[in-house]
């Protein structure tokens, strides 16, 4: 890869390489070489997880365990890590064999993505953790701002229900128990019962809609039924 080139991708990363061989390594796909970036797609995949991890449990004070691994799901899935790749026009400077790049690799989201996570371990190898830690919430800023329980509840109510009549049985029933709060800060507490409920289940939630989200998430992990994940 030429420097101007070189320098070009640093610019679209955010981040001046000491050692520009690393940054080459990270964009070489194994189709072109024996020294690829699959080491350090390996370990770029561990630090981006635990980054992302780290700024949800911030975020989402509130969040259960498993919202929080939905969430995190969502932000670090192929589609999400690619689409943040094509937005640095990665695919510009990978560097393939002529096979991959005649069959339109260089647009292929796993490899756009496995990239991605390359440079972010070429990045953590040469400035540490916290040069990495601000790069990636850089490239994800935007997208965690934007980010909400409702990406990851609004399936809950549906799923419940499919269980539910794929088994004949009646509908839940969702009650409000309480509203607290002011009316613009208000708490939903709300309860769900069904037949084959051994015991009522409740959520809470900022609004009626989130509470019923988070009871029938809770009645679901009741009656052993796996939550979805991305």
């Amino acid at each position: 890869m030429i420097p101007a080139a070189i320098e070009k991708l640093e610019r679209k990363i955010g981040y001046e390489f000491q050692d520009k061989s690393t940054l080459v390594q990270a964009v070489t796909h194994r189709s072109y070489s024996s020294h690829n970036n699959e080491r350090l797609e390996f370990l770029g995949d561990g630090i981006l997880n635990f980054i992302v991890a780290e700024a949800l449990y911030a975020q989402f004070s509130t969040a259960t365990e498993g919202q929080l691994s939905r969430l995190r799901a969502l932000m670090v899935k192929q589609k999400t890590l690619a689409s943040i790749a094509r937005e640095m026009e990665l695919s510009d400077f990978l560097v393939m064999g002529a096979g991959e790049l005649k069959s339109g690799g260089f647009n292929r989201d796993s490899i756009l993505s496995d990239a991605l996570e390359a440079i972010v371990a070429a990045v953590y190898g040469e400035a540490g953790f916290e040069v990495t830690r601000n790069l990636l919430l850089s490239w994800f800023a935007d997208r965690l701002s934007v980010l909400s329980l409702d990406q990851v509840l609004k399936d809950a109510k549906s799923r419940l229900q499919e269980h539910l009549q794929s088994r004949k049985e009646d509908l839940p029933d969702y009650k409000v128990l309480v509203t607290e709060g002011e009316a613009h800060a208000q708490t939903f507490t709300v309860q769900l019962s069904f037949r084959t409920l051994e015991d009522d289940v409740t959520g809470k939630g900022s609004s009626r809609r989130i509470a019923e989200q988070n009871a029938a998430e809770a009645a679901l992990i009741a009656i052993g039924v796996d939550l979805p994940h991305e």
